[in-house]
């Protein structure tokens, strides 16, 4: 049971800051009560590493070719 409770609590404190992070610092924001907590949160994710997306040609919708 203990161990039940205490996974709940990491999944809801992985909840929280991942929408504290998508509410403010992804838009460009400051955290209004933390403004320290929003630079951590930039630099970790500017640390990460991204997959650059792929360059696609457009195609028309010409089925017929």
């Amino acid at each position: 049971m203990l161990y039940l409770v205490i996974t709940m609590a990491v999944i809801l404190v992985v909840a929280g800051v991942v929408v504290l992070y998508a509410a403010y610092p992804h838009r460009g924001e400051k955290i209004p009560a933390a403004p320290w907590l929003g630079d951590a949160m930039t630099r970790t994710v500017d640390a990460l590493p991204t997959v650059a997306p792929e360059e696609t040609e457009e195609r028309s919708m010409d089925f017929h070719r």
